[in-house]
């Protein structure tokens, strides 16, 4: 009787210690993946990966190179279209010049990445993460080839006709990369669990090395990353400059109207020390802000002469183009999302907004002491004004308003040397990168470039012989921080009154601090990835015992063999219990 109960209660401990190494399925939510996933509801319908055995056949192989495939262009692209934040307004504005109506078509592209990488993540890391054969369903299959397609069309059609934007993607890596590299180490140590699971399940020598071959690799790629990055940001203390100065892009854009005298305003409201706009000389000889060759996008002229909707807004006189109301389309289109912010008096005072002059823009300046920056558009073939544009907006600076020469920061490269003689007070400003040599020879005192062209040394090269740097168009805090660090003197924004609010870079860290915090990400993860590892191989190797060991029978006694869903377990059964079945399990 002793030597049973002791068999007894030994089976049992097996047991139980057969049931904490056992890997525990959370049967609801597998079967409601299976269900979703494979069309597979009943439990008969799905198989788990067993030992020895592979994720999926050769055919649902395919679909899972396939899914890996998407999730990986889909990952790129959702953190190439979301860092090209900045610019969505742009694309907006392309596509309502090209389609003719307006729509927020960079947030639709931003959700429909989300939802298909969403998608594709759920579909590949959930059911594998629980150990299930990959059965996608045909519909599935479908999806993956759509989310395929589209990450490829997506990712080329925006390569071609917003090219800089891979410009945009490098320099953000000089902010985000550190946290990207946290991030990714993260991930390799998670993804150390079903790695160590399936490797210590396979038989095979060379799916096992080439299993832990292509991990190691990975893993070792983002722990040596950091050697190699670098960013303006890791910098000693004490060595940030001042932040860049803002100028108002057009006004403050998302607050009211682009160029309107209420944008304008906004945007010395919001600390902005220059503003930016677009001129154009009217047919009668009115130099007006307009930044499109036409007057339809950010007037009612559609509504007033439809037959003049595409006409070139030069070709207008200046009475009718006061006569326009230029601040009802920011109300119905909300370009940046923003109008719904306004109170009820901002929002009367922006749908009644007319087009500005010249002199309005300029008094509003000498008023409020700012600095302005405008792009000088020359009218078409046979206006009145088509020789003398530039003479013309120099009579207004000079005598039609009270600003100060030196406030005016001259863009326009035509005939700068006459522009230089006529008033030589005007801040000469270059729009693109020349030599120095020639770049002086002009009196050029500021360079205004776009923001792709952002670097350090650029930066330090031109202010070595007084010449600023302005850059264009950077809203995004991010951009703004990687300016602040890199030593930019200003820029033009579209949200002066987010970007006045900072008070330091995003990211900003000292190189002790950072060699700090990238060894130590790597210590730990190398340490949790060692022990979930050695966790495996202690678990399979305890699975193997119990399911595998035999337990010899005595006089009293038999064992028989049953089968569970974790393993072969031997129970003890009486030969005795006459009125009971057979065999009578008592292990588990």
């Amino acid at each position: 009787m002793v030597p049973r109960l002791s068999l007894l209660q030994f089976g049992r401990r097996r047991g139980l210690r057969a049931k904490l190494l056992r890997r525990y399925e959370h049967q609801p939510f597998v079967s409601c993946l299976a269900g979703l996933y494979g069309c597979r509801w009943r439990r008969h319908d799905r198989n788990c990966t067993q030992p020895e055995d592979c994720c999926c056949n050769k055919l649902e192989g395919v679909s899972f190179v396939l899914l890996v495939a998407s999730f990986c262009l889909t990952l790129v692209f959702l953190y190439f279209w979301g860092q090209a934040k900045n610019d969505y307004n742009d694309f907006d504005w392309f596509n309502f010049g090209n389609l003719g109506f307006w729509f927020p078509w960079s947030v639709v592209l931003l959700v429909i990445a989300a939802g298909f990488f969403t998608y594709v993540t759920l579909l590949a890391v959930c059911l594998l993460s629980e150990g299930q054969k990959l059965y996608l369903h045909w519909s599935h299959k479908i999806g993956i080839a759509v989310c395929l397609a589209f990450s490829v069309v997506a990712t080329a059609v925006l390569s071609d006709l917003w090219s800089k934007e891979w410009t945009t993607l490098l320099l953000s890596f000089q902010v985000t990369a550190p946290y990207l590299h946290v991030g990714g180490v993260l991930l390799m140590t998670a993804l150390a669990w079903p790695i160590a699971l399936h490797f210590f399940r396979m038989s095979s020598r060379v799916r096992r090395g080439l299993l832990v071959g292509v991990y190691l690799t990975v893993l070792s790629a983002l722990c040596l990353v950091p050697l190699g990055l670098y960013s303006p940001c890791i910098k000693e203390e004490g060595t940030l400059g001042p932040a860049p100065a803002l100028i108002g892009h057009r006004g403050a854009p998302m607050l009211a109207p682009e160029n309107t005298l209420m944008s304008f305003e906004k945007a010395a409201e919001a600390g902005s020390e220059g503003l930016e706009t677009d001129v154009t000389i009217s047919f009668d000889g009115v130099p007006f802000l307009m930044h499109d060759r036409t007057l339809r996008r950010t007037t009612n002229i559609h509504d007033v002469s439809p037959n003049r909707s595409d006409t070139s807004a030069s070709m207008f006189t200046w009475t009718e183009l006061e006569s326009l109301n230029a601040g009802a389309w920011f109300l119905s289109h909300d370009p940046f999302g923003t109008a719904g912010s306004l109170d009820a008096e901002d929002r009367l005072r922006a749908g009644n907004q007319s087009v500005c002059s010249l002199q309005a823009f300029l008094q509003l300046a000498a008023q409020t002491n700012k600095l302005v920056i405008f792009d000088l558009y020359r009218p078409p073939r046979g206006h009145p004004y088509r020789d003398t544009w530039i003479q013309r907006t120099l009579e207004v600076i000079q005598n039609e308003s009270s600003i100060h020469s030196s406030q005016v920061l001259w863009l326009p490269s035509d005939l700068r040397t006459l522009v230089q003689e006529t008033d030589p007070e005007l801040q000469q400003t270059s729009g693109s990168r020349l030599p120095l040599e020639e770049l002086q020879s002009n009196h050029i005192v500021k360079l205004n470039l776009h923001y792709s062209s952002m670097s350090t040394e650029l930066v330090s090269e031109y202010a070595v012989v007084n010449i600023t740097t302005n850059l264009y168009v950077i809203s995004q805090p991010w951009l703004y921080s990687l300016a602040w660090c890199t030593g930019v003197h200003s820029v033009t924004t579209n949200a002066p009154q987010l970007l006045a609010t900072m008070s330091s870079p995003l990211f900003l860290m000292s190189p002790d601090e950072y060699n700090l915090m990238w060894i130590l990400t790597d210590l730990l993860s190398l340490v949790l990835i060692f022990i979930i590892f050695i966790f495996h191989w202690w678990r399979e190797r305890g699975l193997a015992f119990c399911s595998g060991s035999k337990i010899a029978p005595d006089n009293n006694g038999t064992y028989s063999k049953f089968k569970t869903d974790m393993s072969d377990i031997w129970s003890v059964s009486s030969s005795n219990a006459q009125d009971e079945s057979p065999s009578t399990n008592v292990g588990l």
